[in-house]
């Protein structure tokens, strides 16, 4: 048989396998059928049926496979039928059938099949030999790339499938327990491919069905790289090979191999293939599609016919060859389409130097004397860059960056300007476009800005640190001032607090409050922000209320807005009083009106995690799905308070226990959006830890390279604390949680929010090493690790104290301090049944996954009070939920503490030991005293002695030592369970 290698893991094509298992399966019931697969080159035909071969293997099939191979015209008659026999021969189970079948054996010895009768013996003896393997096995036939068939084969298989191997007895019973998959390159079909009219002859027979095997989705093309190359890869690496490869497996992972070896275009091996089927057109045709590649990836018809300056009936003879070979795919509206993306950078790198600009600079004056100049802005821009026409290419690239801001374009509006800057000073002065606010350092302050709406935080700051500089001293003031303000925002944006502050307060002083100006409103806006960021809230209240009242003497209802959703959070009760939420609406309504989007998503922003800091969830969703709207429909899904919106958004499933929604969503987002680290990620990797997927600690440690970034060490923090705590590494879990409160303290020495959550989680590690040594008597140890605990929970009090804004934190840090709370009364003196119920009731506001932590903890508690009734409620309220959300690590706890508690009846053993002795048997194995063992099991030690004698008469044992070595002999219990002693 012929060997079935599976290097590349499979990734999707759910449906597809599902539809060949079901082949498979009636195959084996006796009905034959066949499936031709269709497929682009690379798409993943070969993989597809290497997963079936294996999988017929496993359900006891026999697999053949045979293959073709190119040969040009001259191809080897039977190739692909000749492997399948050949690999029969070496089979010793077979030997007995081909001897039935001496014409078989002439094909195999280099026999011809002679004439018609000949050849009718031929193929007669084949589908007698396949029928009768079929009756020893079921039995699997592959055959790939049939686009490379010879005549002879396929004749043949014309001849198995409508007459032989899969055809019906008389009265329409199926006769042969077998299935036919043949393979083939769509693409390679042109017009008069001799496979054509085989497929449409075999696809009309009943027992013939056609698979096509479509480009995989994005996201399985992101799995599919990451699953190739051991580590993690960056977010940015992945979606650009995920855009390049349009679904292809095989230039996926070619374009994998390629990363970090310096290849900016296609890399070279794959080049060579992609070039095969050019090289094969005729002169005209090649020079049609040379052209067209300079385009684009699309081109329309007379915009061709105009560059390339052919009669049209050579250019629509050169186009239907084009076509034909599946190079180009006709589109709508008189276009036409490279196949593939690759293909069209394959024939661009192939031109020569001189021949690209000449070609670039006819479409850019083509497209120059057309309309719709704002939609072929970039178009041009690019067209006149390449042919080194610099002074249009700066028009052009700054037209662009118009049209894209007035589409909601972010991205593309900062990849225009920034084409724009990198040409500024390479036109003469009296080249450029003139107009207010066309100067070099207005143009990097709109880049910022334009960087900040696309979420490019960095490049925000680097391109206003830069404007800084262009500033100069001999700049109007208002100016100056514009950049250091904006300039502060985009610090702010990455945690560069001191240094905002600093630039907020430059700005400020550079222009008098009075006479009152936009400027001096925005600048003071800005400050209040920072000096709320680095604990100023004095100055900050200060600014703001006087800002407002300039504000609204001026009539700026965005500056209104913007310092209106300041004092909500600075005054009284802050945003979670109703009070403060109502100001957050009238700003969002302002914003509104002032159709200043940023404005508005800042309110929503607030409006919903207001309603999250007071513990209502459900109040919290509507304003998340208003503000991801309002994003989306502005094209400011990037944008830093949209990205805060989808994190939180997906937190707030995750604690509703909505967790398959939670990690849907979190996939959606990162199929259609650009990279966003933390802000996408976080609540899906607590599902897959909490699920026991542990692989989750690879995606959360690569969120913790490159830059620093606030929310990805906040993500990552939890996802590795949280891990460490869940696998009982208290050391691990301390540690980390001490890294990740020192990386997200600020410049004021201020421990963020979430120092409670990780004090809680850290804890839980600590209690439980702490009550382990306890357990074995080791009390200087526990003691230690108790003091441990002390310092954790004095910083979690101490930072759920002092909240936003100096007000204590809201239901859910008050909830992660009572778990805190609960743990290090359980490290310093054992479980307290009162402190695990306060926990309890804590996260009563609608988190479902924590409470049943708690919950778990609690039964312990209750358990070791012998208050057992209770105890087995809150141990099976907490099992069900685990159940439900799927969190198998903590259900296996729970089932392992209602086993060793007896909290339920126990199913009947074999074994001559009781339920509760086989318990006291796995301590003894680890060493346990009675005292340790009574104190596991929550049993007196009087009561785990008696237990003791017991287990000692009824194996004959003289010792506590040899009633361990007959329960290993008898299998009482595995040598394993001594791993943990």
């Amino acid at each position: 048989m012929s060997q079935i290698s599976i290097s590349t893991p499979l990734i999707g094509r759910e449906d597809e396998l599902a539809r060949l298992a079901g082949v498979l399966e009636r195959a084996r019931g006796g009905e034959a059928r066949a499936v031709l697969v269709a497929g682009d080159a690379g798409v993943g035909k070969t993989r597809l049926l290497d997963e079936v071969r294996g999988r017929a293997a496993a359900a006891g099939m026999t697999v053949l496979a045979g293959h073709c191979v190119d040969l040009g015209d001259v191809g080897l008659p039977y190739l692909p039928f000749t492997e399948v026999l050949g690999a029969l021969t070496q089979d010793e189970r077979f030997a007995g059938t081909l001897v039935a079948y001496p014409v078989v054996e002439r094909l195999l010895g280099g026999g011809s099949a002679g004439d018609s009768g000949g050849r009718l013996r031929l193929f007669e003896s084949i589908a007698g030999l396949l029928a009768d393997l079929s009756d020893i096995a079921p039995l699997l036939l592959v055959l790939e790339d049939l686009h490379w068939a010879d005549q002879s084969s396929r004749d043949l298989l014309r001849f198995l499938l409508s007459r032989g191997i899969l055809q019906r007895s008389a009265g329409g019973a199926p006769t042969h327990r077998l299935a036919v998959l043949a393979s083939y390159r769509a693409d390679d079909l042109h017009r008069r491919h001799p496979l054509r009219p085989l497929l449409a002859e075999l696809v009309r027979l009943p027992a013939v069905e056609r698979l096509e095997l479509r480009p995989m989705a994005d996201g399985e093309v992101a799995r599919l790289v990451r699953a190739l190359r051991e580590g993690p890869l960056p977010d940015t690496t992945v979606r650009r090979i995920v855009e390049r490869a349009e679904g292809n497996a095989f230039y996926a992972e070619e374009l994998l191999a390629a990363t970090g070896s310096g290849e900016g275009g296609v890399p070279s091996g794959l080049a060579d293939v992609l070039l095969i089927r050019f090289e094969q057109l005729s002169d005209t045709a090649q020079q049609v599609l040379r052209t067209a590649a300079v385009a684009g990836r699309r081109v329309e018809h007379d915009v061709l016919r105009d560059a390339v300056r052919l009669p049209e009936e050579e250019l629509e003879t050169a186009l239907r060859e084009a076509v034909g070979r599946q190079v180009l795919v006709p589109g709508e509206g008189d276009t036409y389409t490279f196949r593939h993306a690759l293909a069209r950078e394959a024939v661009y790198a192939d031109l020569l130097p001189g021949e690209r600009a000449r070609l670039h600079g006819a479409f850019a004056r083509l497209l120059d004397g057309r309309g719709n100049r704002a939609e072929s802005a970039a178009e041009r821009a690019h067209h006149y860059r390449e042919s080194h026409d610099l002074a249009p290419a700066l028009a052009a690239s700054l037209e662009a960056a118009d049209h894209a801001e007035r589409v909601g374009a972010p991205a593309e509006e900062l990849r225009h300007l920034e084409a724009a800057l990198d040409l500024w000073s390479a036109v003469e002065a009296s080249a450029r476009p003139s107009g207010e606010g066309v100067d070099r350092v207005r143009l990097m302050l709109r880049a910022s800005s334009a960087a900040a709406h696309a979420g490019e935080l960095h490049r925000a700051v680097s391109l206003t640190r830069a404007a800084l500089v262009g500033v100069g001293q001999e700049a109007d003031s208002e100016l100056a001032a514009r950049v250091r303000y904006t300039l502060a925002g985009n610090l702010m944006s990455v945690d560069n607090l001191t240094a905002a502050f600093a630039y907020s307060s430059e700005a400020l002083a550079m222009i008098p409050a009075e006479p009152p100006s936009r400027t001096w409103v925005w600048a003071a806006a800005t400050h209040v922000l920072a000096a709320r960021q680095v604990g100023e809230n004095e100055v900050a209240l200060r600014v703001a209320r006087q800002a407002l009242g300039t504000a609204e003497r001026l009539g700026v209802p965005d500056a209104q807005a913007d310092l209106l959703i300041s004092l909500a959070v600075l005054e009284g009760g802050g945003r979670r009083t109703p009070a403060g939420r109502e100001r957050l609406r009238q700003a969002r309504e302002l914003a509104r009106e002032a159709c200043n989007t940023p404005v508005e998503m800042r309110a929503l922003f607030n409006l919903a995690i207001g309603c999250f800091e007071s513990g209502q969830l459900d109040e919290c969703l509507p304003w998340l799905t208003e503000g991801l709207d309002r994003a989306r429909r502005a094209g400011l899904l990037s944008s830093p308070y949209p990205m805060e919106m989808r994190y939180l958004h997906l937190l707030v499933l995750y604690t509703l226990g909505r967790w398959d929604d939670c990690v849907r969503a979190a996939q959606e987002d990162a199929d259609v959006l650009p990279a966003a680290g933390g802000y996408t990620m976080a609540p899906a990797l607590y599902v897959a830890l909490a699920r026991g997927d542990f692989r989750a600690l690879d995606r959360a440690r690569a969120l913790l390279e490159g830059p620093f970034d606030w929310m990805a060490t906040l993500v990552a923090g939890i996802a590795l604390t949280d891990a460490a705590a869940l696998r009982g590494d208290a050391e691990e879990a301390v540690a980390r949680m001490r890294s990740t409160v020192a990386a997200l303290t600020d410049e004021t020495g201020t421990p963020p929010h979430v120092t409670v959550r990780l004090a809680a989680l850290a804890l839980s590690a600590v209690s439980d090493r702490a009550t382990d040594l306890r357990l074995k008597g080791d009390r200087a140890g526990a003691s230690r690790w108790a003091e441990t605990g002390t310092e954790l929970v004095q910083l979690a009090r101490t930072t759920a104290a002092h909240g936003e804004g100096g007000i204590p934190q809201g239901p859910e840090g008050q909830a992660w301090l009572a778990r805190a709370e609960a743990e290090w009364t359980r490290a310093a003196s054992g479980p307290d049944a009162e402190a695990w119920a306060k926990a309890v009731a804590a996260f009563d506001f609608g988190d479902v996954y924590e409470p049943a932590r708690c919950r778990l903890r609690y039964a312990e508690a209750l358990l070791a009070a012998d208050r057992r009734t209770e105890a087995a409620t809150e141990a099976q309220a907490a099992r069900e939920v685990f159940a439900r959300l799927g969190a198998t690590v903590l259900l296996g706890q729970a089932d392992e503490l209602i086993r060793r508690g007896r909290l339920t009846e126990a199913a009947p053993t074999a074994s001559p030991l009781t339920a509760r002795e086989q318990d006291v048997l796995r301590l003894l194995a680890r060493g346990r005293s009675n005292r340790q063992i009574g104190e596991e099991l929550f049993i007196t030690g009087k009561t785990a002695s008696v237990h003791v004698s017991n287990i000692l008469a009824k194996l004959g044992a003289a010792s506590r030592t040899e009633a361990v070595a007959v329960a290993y002999r008898e299998g009482l219990i595995a040598p394993e369970t001594t791993a943990h002693g």
